[in-house]
């Protein structure tokens, strides 16, 4: 069948919106007719050249939400008609990782580079002759796609498509990242650094968790007006800015967590990351870093003296499966606004103003709906 669909080529800097042939699904796949797609820093990066190891051509997006149209032999998970959100990291349930309760480095990710079928590494779509894979095994930008079941999670169709598609990569990374990565309890001091739709997702599980105080570190000031919004104690426009008035408001003892959200991360930056942390605080990396960056300036007299850990996180160090299931009772029943993190919205034709509007800071979350 044919299906529309953004596409990363070889040598290109931008989205290429044009048709592409898709395959019907085989064993243990759906056909999912996308209805809402989020855009996540993540593919402006594949988009402007990174992620070095993995193949272009490519179709993004691995963020959204849609209608299953038909499911392949096999599939028992869901079936014609459901509402499903995307998992970006799919979940076996029988390998290593996953019987030892890491589902979100489950083996199955290991042909992301390729981004071909999970069930039997071979493309799904091509276009201009050539195989196309998908970004993180969903490849959301697009009218339809065709997934491993193990890559939706049902959920109930009075919900809205724009805002449920959202949970699939911000807000399982991002509250995710506050509550299992970086562990905010009850009385912690967080700071939150970058106010996209990952951190402003951080926020909110901070906030959720029983945090005393949340801070939101963003250079865009319309960014730093949503973060009170969302319940933010107060914002800098810097880490560095920041310092002096945490240790005023903490006396003394600074940040229990810093989770590092921003759209691409900065080796400079880590100093005044844990310049912020007070004793046996953490720092936990969540926004995507350059393939060639692989230095880091900080005291290590400091880290030492003072216990601090530095952490990475990926898909908010939780099952795919778990963490999707509880936001969506936690937004079905009210407990999230998610809706307010959805600013503006773009047809599959005006991806890239989506992105470029991104770029310019314009935006908590964008969503384009194919």
């Amino acid at each position: 069948m044919d299906a529309k669909a953004a596409v990363v080529w070889p040598g290109r800097r931008t989205w290429a919106v044009e048709s592409v042939e898709l395959d019907p699904p085989r064993q243990g796949e759906v056909l999912v007719r996308v209805e809402a797609a989020g855009l996540c820093h993540s593919d402006a990066h594949l988009a402007s050249g990174g992620y070095a190891g993995l193949r272009r051509p490519m179709v993004g997006g691995h963020e959204g939400a849609g209608v299953v149209e038909a499911v392949g032999p096999g599939v028992t998970l869901v079936e014609e008609g459901d509402h499903v959100v995307f998992a970006f990291m799919p979940a076996c349930g029988v390998c290593t990782d996953c019987a030892g309760g890491r589902q979100h480095l489950c083996e199955l990710g290991a042909g992301v580079a390729e981004g071909f079928a999970i069930a039997d590494g071979t493309a799904r779509r091509r276009a201009r002759g050539a195989e196309l894979g998908s970004f993180c095994f969903v490849g959301s930008f697009a009218t339809r796609t065709v997934v491993h079941e193990r890559s939706v999670v049902r959920f109930e169709p009075s919900l809205p498509m724009e805002s449920v598609c959202l949970l699939g990569c911000a807000g399982v990374t991002g509250w995710g990242a506050a509550v299992n990565t970086a562990a905010v309890r009850t009385g912690d001091t967080a700071v939150i650094v970058g106010v996209g739709g990952i951190g402003a997702m951080a926020l909110l599980g901070a906030r959720y968790a029983g945090a005393a105080q949340v801070w939101a570190v963003d250079p865009v000031p319309g960014k730093r007006a949503a973060a009170i919004e969302l319940g933010a104690d107060g914002t800098a426009a810097s880490m560095a800015e920041l310092l002096p008035e945490l240790r005023d408001e903490t006396r003394g003892r600074l940040a229990d967590q810093v989770v590092l959200c921003m759209g691409s991360g900065d080796s400079s930056a880590m100093a005044d990351a844990m310049a912020l942390l007070g004793k046996q605080g953490r720092a936990v990396v969540v926004n995507v870093h350059g393939d060639t960056e692989h230095e880091v300036r900080m005291s290590l007299r400091d880290m030492q003296s003072y216990e601090k850990q530095l952490v990475g996180c990926l898909a908010g160090s939780w099952s795919p499966r778990e963490g999707l299931r509880t936001l969506l009772d936690l937004y079905g029943r009210g407990r999230i606004p998610l809706d307010r993190l959805v600013t503006a919205r773009y047809p599959l034709d005006r991806i890239q103003d989506g992105f470029a509007d991104q770029a310019a800071g314009k935006n908590v979350r964008g969503v384009v709906l194919p």
